[in-house]
């Protein structure tokens, strides 16, 4: 049996043993009413150099299309059209929050039909709407496709993703949400990752700079703070006070594996138990080599293939038996299993049957 301990401590004296490093509040919290509001949008993309959607075959485009020449005076009832230079697409965008009317902002165009590519299109006059089925912005402007496509009779090249695209400040708030923030007198601060220590030391950490009674702590998500006792004029003057302190945040043992990388990313905080690991590789080989069977020169008789398979198993021993006694940390698992050559996807399967064997004492991610 490998004493796989012996090895891992001999090559993995590089652990890490540094505490956490203290964060500004403003990374750790949400503060309550201070959002954005997501808006989408329906609208029409011109100026395809013949990439747009094939009207046959996404007859909505066709319809859009009709309804904004319509407003615009022109009366296509009943006529017959099919440009292959527009493109029905949806328009998405973030309205950040405290966003003043006339203000711009980003949107993402994508194209929802037989598209080709929106290279060099131009988005016509598009409503954003909210989830209250409001406008709160209007985009419009020439789109930066994500990529580029060409072609020729027998071959095609695509890279990136040209049926999708940007319009840098391509959109103006025309409306504003109501929100009267400056008539708040208790702000909720919601934790990005709740946790029960990392909100209590936050409740120290502003009941240390103003005093006692000012920051209170609701639940593992959730830290109550009084404006009036902040001794600020108006939350925004009490924010700039609170969102600077710095906090030590406590995070929870985690391990994240991607299986089609083989990426392994884990927290110092993940320990395993006391276990036993064995794993090996089963290659299965088979090989076809049939025989040709001939008669003599001027005999009578048939040309036969006579069939003749190889068939092969073999084991690969891998990782031999191996203990990993209690309280080590899984950094040092991991170098060791580097040490010995284990491949990163093998690495990942060793790591998922721990888990199932209620050893590795971490919340375990596979994406």
């Amino acid at each position: 049996m490998i004493r796989l301990l012996a090895l891992i401590l001999a090559l993995a004296s590089w652990t890490s043993t540094a505490s956490a490093t203290p964060v500004r509040l403003k990374d750790l919290v949400e503060f309550d009413g201070v959002r954005s509001n997501d808006l989408v949008g329906y609208g029409l993309v011109v100026g395809l150099n013949g990439t747009g959607d094939g009207l046959r075959n996404s007859p909505f485009t066709e319809e859009i299309m009709s309804n904004i020449l319509e407003r615009l005076g022109v009366n296509v009832t009943g006529e017959q059209f099919r440009p292959n230079n527009v493109a029905a697409v949806l328009v998405t965008a973030s309205l950040p929050p405290f966003a003043r009317a006339g203000s711009s902002i980003d949107v993402t165009v994508s194209a929802i039909g037989d598209a080709d590519s929106l290279l060099g299109g131009t988005l016509v006059m598009t409503p954003l709407n909210a989830a209250d089925d409001e406008i709160y912005a209007v985009a419009q402007g020439t789109i930066i496709a994500g990529g580029a496509s060409a072609e020729g009779e027998a071959a095609q090249v695509v890279q990136g993703v040209p049926t999708s695209g940007t319009i840098p400040s391509g959109a103006t708030v025309e409306r504003e949400v109501d929100f009267e923030f400056a008539g708040l007198e208790v702000i909720r601060l919601a934790l990005r990752t709740p946790d029960f220590t990392t909100a209590a030391r936050i409740e120290a950490a502003i009941n240390g700079v103003f005093g006692g009674g000012v920051a209170r702590m609701l639940d593992a998500g959730t830290v109550r703070l009084d404006i009036a006792a902040t001794g600020a004029t108006s939350p925004a003057h009490a924010l700039v006070r609170v969102e600077n302190i710095l906090v030590e945040p406590e995070r929870r043992a985690r391990v994240v594996v991607d299986q089609r990388s083989g990426t392994i990313v884990m927290g110092e905080d993940v320990r395993i138990s006391r276990v036993a690991v064995s794993q090996g590789n089963l290659t299965l080989r088979i090989e076809e080599a049939p025989l040709v069977a001939q008669p003599n020169p001027f005999a009578e008789g048939e040309t036969v293939v006579v069939p003749r398979t190889n068939a092969e198993i073999e084991e690969d021993p891998g990782l031999a038996m191996a203990e990993v006694p209690a309280a080590t940390s899984l950094s040092e698992v991991v170098a060791g299993l580097n040490a010995l050559g284990v491949a990163p996807r093998d690495m990942i399967d060793i790591l998922k049957s721990i888990k199932a064997a209620g050893a590795l004492h971490a919340d375990f991610v596979v994406q």
